[in-house]
């Protein structure tokens, strides 16, 4: 007998399947709630490296437990400490803004950006202006402008006699700087969000040694417009006028670059020829000019004429674009938010829930929508305190039977695949492409976030076994990132299940 599958549009699990997984979770959920069972000693190893990290064990909170207690009847979790205490996540707090984007707007969501023609077109000439709208597109690199101002010269524009328009009225103004948070302005981590962010407001430098010339070349992306950029540095020598050959060291420090003049990068220093090539990315100086420099620059180098300038504006409320392009899916843009830790782009999903809501964004509308959303989801209890979304920030909390309760409904959703895919696995990739533990490698994926005072991870743990468990653990201390590898000790804990 042949089988013949069912092509129905959604095959449904029998009903009593789906009642006693229902079931199951409650339960699951209903223990994590309460956690009314004695408190339990943290695993030996990690008890050792706190101390040696001069960490409190009442500094961390964990919760370890079944992914699915519906498919084993295992509500009880393998490890509780502290899970109720309110503590600041750092990064892991991407996992709430990320689940929140799949279940709100859905994997497949895009961003759009409109552009608009402003005139009549004529022997390849706008005779008016180009308008460029965003819509808080995470992921408006330089490759994906360049192919929009390609389309813009599909429409037969060569040259623009006027300007060409940016629109940013998407977001609400903000007051918010980059070195807000810690002084870094130049830090890429720091960018602050953006409805038309282009190529994350930063500028990439490749530096490549040419020993043959004595000079190292500078390739900065990308072309902005009005900034003189340095394109070589001579290689570095030693003290007899030699080649330094040696150790590549701290080359940044050793170009000695200045960034006191937004239109102007220079280097005072040398490029040790050890380094290879080598990238370094900053965020711009000046953010606030960025878009229009960037959108000039690239505008001329594909041999496009402005009469005009590039400068903030907006479309008219009722005028239709000539086209539209679109971001890639949601789906996507969250493994780079999760997978490398995005800043900017977890703040521009955070944005976009009140902008799709409103109109208009704005953190605090935003704030409000993900409140409401965790009560009807959640209940009441372990409400997140939200900030930006990012965990970039001293104020955002949450507890981590909260955030387990959160990622075991994750697991049960039809969303999982998806969040599952966005987190580094552990010695493979991302931001975890580094972690060495042998036991723990390829069996985790997980998001890891520190601040100087903050360190967390949490996600989903495999087992040998076939168990699948979530894991949530965080230290708030001034020592919190010497923590870390205690934390690490706990994973592999969990991957033994909890030493049997």
């Amino acid at each position: 007998m042949l089988f013949r599958p069912t092509h129905t549009p959604a095959a449904r699990p029998p009903r009593r399947l789906m009642a006693r997984l229902a079931a199951g979770l409650l339960t699951g959920l209903a223990a994590l709630a309460s956690l009314q069972a004695a408190a339990q000693s943290l695993p030996a190893e990690v008890e050792a490296l706190l101390a040696r990290a001069k960490v409190p064990r009442e500094a961390l909170g964990v919760m370890v437990v079944d992914a699915a207690p519906a498919l084993n009847g295992k509500a009880t979790p393998l490890l509780s400490w502290r899970a109720g205490s309110a503590m600041n996540p750092a990064s892991v707090m991407k996992l709430v803004t990320t689940y929140a984007g799949l279940e709100l707007l859905g994997p497949a969501y895009t961003w759009n950006t409109a552009v608009y023609v402003d005139g009549s077109i004529a022997d390849g000439v706008l005779a008016g202006n180009l308008i460029i709208q965003g819509k808080g597109d995470p992921k408006l690199v330089q490759e994906r402008l360049w192919l929009l101002l390609r389309r813009v010269q599909g429409l037969g524009i060569k040259s623009i006699s006027g300007d060409i328009l940016l629109d940013r009225s998407a977001f609400a103004a903000s007051a918010q700087n980059p070195g807000d948070f810690d002084g870094e302005s130049l830090r890429p981590y720091n960018v602050v969000p953006d409805a038309l962010l282009i190529n994350y407001k930063s500028v990439v430098m490749t530096f490549t040694p040419n020993a043959g010339n004595g000079q190292a070349s500078v390739n900065f992306e990308p072309p902005l417009a009005g900034v003189q950029l340095q394109t070589s540095v001579p290689l570095a020598t030693n003290a007899n006028g030699a080649s330094a050959l040696g150790d590549c060291g701290d080359y940044r420090a050793q170009l000695k670059a200045d960034f006191t003049d937004p239109q102007r990068i220079a280097f005072k220093g040398g490029y040790a020829p050890a380094c290879g090539e080598k990238t370094w990315a900053i965020a711009y100086p000046d953010p606030a000019s960025y878009a229009e420099r960037a959108v000039a620059g690239l505008w001329q180098e594909m041999g496009g004429k402005l009469g005009g300038r590039v400068r903030d504006g907006q479309a008219a409320a009722r005028q239709k674009p000539a086209f539209e392009t679109a971001s890639p899916p949601l789906a996507e843009v969250i493994r780079d938010i999760n997978k490398y830790s995005n800043n900017v782009m977890a703040q521009q999903l955070f944005l976009t829930f009140s902008q799709q809501r409103y109109g208009v964004a704005s953190n605090e509308a935003s704030r409000e929508l993900l409140r409401s959303w965790w009560q009807l989801r959640f209940g009441e209890q372990d409400v997140p305190v939200l900030d930006n979304g990012s965990g970039l920030s001293r104020q955002e909390r949450i507890t981590p039977q909260g955030l387990a309760r959160m990622l075991q409904t994750a697991y049960v959703s039809g969303n999982m695949p998806e969040l599952m895919a966005s987190l580094p696995i552990t010695g493979v990739d991302g931001t975890l492409k580094r972690n060495k533990s042998r036991i723990s490698q390829g069996w985790a994926h997980l998001k890891t976030g520190t601040l100087r005072d903050s360190t967390a991870l949490a996600g989903y743990v495999h087992t040998p076994s076939g168990r699948r468990l979530v894991v949530v653990a965080m230290v708030n201390h001034p020592n919190a990132p010497a923590a870390r590898p205690a934390l690490e000790a706990l994973v592999d804990w969990a991957v033994q299940e909890g030493s049997r």
